[in-house]
C-alpha cells in the first residue's frame, strides 16, 4: 500500500514540477531555468495542495488578461437592487403617475425598473427607444400595450431618477 501512495506522490510531484517547467517557459524573465531550479529547491508540499497552487498560478494571469478588457468595454448592466428607502420613493413615484402601474406587485416594477436601466446604458441619448421600451416593459392587465407615450416618459424619468441614476 505504501508503495502505491509513494508512486501516486512522486508522479504528482512529477507532473508539477512538469507543469511549473512549462508555465516558466511563457514568463517574461530571460531566464527560464531560474523558475524551475528555484521551485525544485524549495520543500515541496503535499501533492494535492501543490497541485491547486500550480493550477491557480497558471489561471490567474488568463483570467485577470481577459476579465479586464470587457469590462472596460461593456455598457452598465442591470443596477442591483435599491435599498428599501429608494425604493419605497420609486413605487411612490410609480404609484403617482398609476397606481396600475405598481399594483400590488412593487417588486415586479422594481424588477422591470432595473431592467429598463439596462436599456438606458445601451441607448443613452435616444429618447425615443427608451420611451418606446418603457411602453412595452411596463404593461398591466388593463394595459397590455402599456401605459402610453406620455405616461412611459414619466415611468423612465422615474427609473432614471429612482433606479439608476448614475447611467
Amino acid at each position: 500500500m505504501r508503495t502505491r501512495t509513494t508512486a501516486v506522490a512522486l508522479a504528482a510531484a512529477a507532473l508539477l514540477a512538469a507543469g511549473l517547467t512549462a508555465c516558466s517557459s511563457s514568463a517574461t524573465t530571460t531566464d527560464t531555468k531560474a523558475p524551475a531550479t528555484s521551485a525544485a529547491a524549495q520543500p515541496s508540499a503535499p501533492p494535492a495542495a501543490a497541485a491547486s497552487e500550480a493550477a491557480t498560478t497558471t489561471q490567474v494571469p488568463a483570467a485577470t488578461g481577459t476579465a479586464a478588457a470587457p469590462a472596460a468595454t461593456a455598457p452598465a448592466g442591470i443596477p442591483p437592487k435599491p435599498d428599501a428607502a429608494t425604493q419605497a420613493k420609486y413605487i411612490a413615484a410609480l404609484t403617482a403617475i398609476d397606481p396600475e402601474i405598481v399594483g400590488d406587485k412593487p417588486d415586479r416594477a422594481v424588477s422591470r425598473g432595473r431592467d429598463q436601466c439596462r436599456s438606458v446604458a445601451q441607448y443613452p441619448s435616444d429618447q425615443t427607444k427608451l420611451v418606446e421600451l418603457a411602453g412595452q416593459r411596463f404593461t398591466s392587465a388593463q394595459h397590455p400595450q402599456g401605459f402610453g407615450p406620455e405616461k412611459s416618459a414619466k415611468i423612465l424619468a422615474a427609473v432614471r431618477a429612482h433606479i439608476c441614476p448614475t447611467y
